[in-house]
């Protein structure tokens, strides 16, 4: 073994990742392991990998007394925060395996995951999440004991529900790592599938492990980084790069309070490291364009003159563009533009990384102009999840970088990518026949999406499942239309419909505060539900996303609009916890309307 003990844990040393938490442990006990806010003394506590030890074995110890056996199922309801860390490592140590659930699902699927995996035991947050469980409690028998990390109030019969500070001993034996194999199931993570019942992924700890060793190679997470979390670790991008990489490094990790408190958070934690999804970015290019409309065009000139400087500096180290004389700007720029952007993520961020959906070009332009080291890759919850990353010096963000090692890649029918390699699941949990369909007898995963692959990194061209067909036989990708459009601020959401229709159409969903500001302009009442409805608003809602598609082909023109204003969101079931959009879902919703934009062209 060895004794270095501020280097990147290999995982071939680690074996499991209870063993990766046990090394970690042994090579730095008393490196800040986790930042946390607690709103009782409404300051942020530190705590070291021994103080971690010690609160795993105390859980392990009460593990023990609920009578389970090795790989039982166990399921977490938290938000990020070390406790998830604590139960997530006590029960990979005990030999059990872990269901991660999404914080903002509905209890039903709740239900049928907890159902469907077995679980036994369910650690969930407090009052609201209990409440949602609570009305689907007939249904979960399975369940042998429910803690909760805040008191929460329950009937006086239902012996099942515990608080934790109740169920945990005063103190724990030794950390307890079972010794399994590297190829043993870890945990089932369920896909919120776009159509039909979510699917179980089987991961094993191999699975996780070699996919955390082969990005460290390419993404280059270092010990004295500190990373803010808060992409649900119930995601598995979250899960590998905000918690295991960090630990094989023995990075820090502070835990963010909430999404709407993320800008503060920021500002105090300070962090190097950033892990996110393009709607992060999204929104606050969102919030930089609305505050450049309300400034003078000297301004917006400034702005635009940094991000086109900063965005060239950074093709001329890339080594694809030429020096130029204005990149002596830059120290200016930076000082009056960039730097003051970048000072709001915390002045420290040294990388950004972007997954779980493509990152609109555009937007990546203006981060990278800007002096953020934005790195986009790319993978599924099936494959632990990278498959792909740029690289720092080979950073490509067209593309979503260049394959892990380890793992091979082709293009397979109709532009398919193929993926296979220690990260590809065990397969789907009691569904073999869903397997079957995507794992072929070569050991090949099938993505779904279509690629190509040019000087070695992959670029995302699309869905399989996603492409429409107008009428005339036109193929049309609605999903980077709606890319284009969104990077509009006055929709919030966007669905391109069309499939053996004559014309493309759009569902668009305003954002509310936009709509208050443009409805005047229009003569509208923007409280008035009928002035969706309005020829001035199609016409301008058309023009806008004229301008948003005119690099796209001609034939990928929208003629009619519906407009609304209440978000798809996962309680009217119209997006998944993952946020994609449900199309048959809402196209049988919005049925009547799709119907009137298409009214007298059969």
């Amino acid at each position: 073994m060895s004794n270095n003990t501020g280097s990147k844990i290999p995982a071939d040393e680690a074996k499991t990742l209870a063993g990766l938490f046990r090394e970690r442990v042994r090579r730095t006990p008393d490196k800040i392991a986790y930042r946390q806010f607690d709103p009782d003394n409404k300051q942020w506590h530190d705590s070291s990998w021994a103080d971690m030890a010690a609160e795993v074995a105390r859980w392990q110890t009460a593990l023990a007394n609920e009578g389970l056996q090795h790989g039982d199922r166990v399921a977490i309801l938290l938000r990020n925060c070390k406790e998830w860390v604590t139960f997530d490592q006590a029960a990979l140590g005990c030999g059990l395996v872990i269901v991660p659930l999404y914080l903002d699902d509905r209890p039903e699927n709740m239900a049928y995951i907890l159902n469907d995996s077995g679980c036994k035991v369910l650690l969930l947050q407090g009052q609201e999440h209990w409440e949602g469980i609570q009305s689907v409690l007939h249904e979960l028998d399975i369940l042998s004991r429910i803690l909760t990390l805040e008191p929460v109030d329950h009937p006086d019969n239902e012996s099942r529900v515990q608080t934790v500070s109740d169920w945990l001993p005063a103190s724990g034996g030794d950390l307890r790592t079972d010794d399994g194999d590297s190829n043993e199931l870890a945990t089932i993570v369920y896909t919120s599938g776009t159509t039909g019942r979510p699917k179980g992924v089987m991961l094993s700890h191999w699975n996780i492990l070699f996919d955390s060793d082969s990005a460290l190679e390419i993404v280059k997470m270092l010990p004295e980084d500190l990373l803010i979390s808060f992409l649900p670790l119930s995601h598995t991008f979250e899960r590998t790069v905000g918690y295991y990489i960090p630990m094989m490094v023995g990075a820090t990790i502070a835990y963010a309070r909430s999404i709407p408190e993320l800008g503060e958070d920021l500002l105090t934690i300070q962090p190097t490291i950033m892990v996110s999804v393009p709607r992060i970015y999204e929104r606050v290019y969102n919030k930089i364009q609305a505050g450049l409309a309300e400034k003078s065009p000297i301004a917006t000139k400034l702005f635009n003159l940094a991000v086109d400087t900063g965005w060239k500096r950074f093709l001329h180290q890339q080594g694809r563009g030429s020096w130029s004389p204005g990149f002596l700007l830059w120290p200016l720029l930076n000082k009056l533009v960039a730097g003051k952007i970048m000072a709001k993520l915390g002045g420290r961020m040294r990388l950004a990384a972007s997954g779980g959906a493509p990152l609109p070009l555009p937007i990546a332009k203006v981060f990278i102009g800007l002096g953020l080291n934005l790195l986009q890759g790319y993978g599924l919850t099936e494959t632990s999840p990278i498959l792909t990353a740029n690289p720092t010096d080979d950073n490509d963000p067209g593309s979503v970088g260049v394959p892990l090692r380890g793992i091979e890649l082709r293009i397979g029918e109709h532009d398919e990518l193929l993926a296979r390699g220690p990260v590809i699941m065990l397969g789907y949990w009691n569904n073999q026949e869903a397997t079957d369909t995507v794992i072929d007898s070569e050991g090949w995963f099938h993505t779904g999406d279509k690629a190509r692959i040019e000087n070695n990194h992959v670029y995302i061209t699309g869905r399989l499942k996603e492409i429409l067909v107008l009428a005339n036989g036109e193929k049309v990708p609605p999903a980077d239309m709606e890319m284009a459009i969104a990077l509009d601020t006055l929709f919030e959401q966007v669905m391109v419909i069309g499939d053996d229709r004559p014309f493309l159409t759009a569902l668009l969903v305003l954002n509310p505060e936009q709509w208050e500001l443009v409805a005047p302009g229009l003569k509208l009442d923007a409280s008035n539900p009928e002035s969706l409805k309005s020829e001035a608003l199609e016409k301008l809602a058309c023009d806008k996303l004229a301008k948003q598609l005119v690099e796209f082909p001609g034939y990928a023109r929208i003629h009619r609009i519906t407009c609304s204003l209440e978000p798809w969101s996962i309680d009217n079931e119209l997006i998944t916890p993952t946020l994609k959009l449900k199309r048959n879902r809402i196209m049988e919703h919005f049925a009547a309307d799709i119907e009137h934009m298409y009214e007298g062209h059969k």
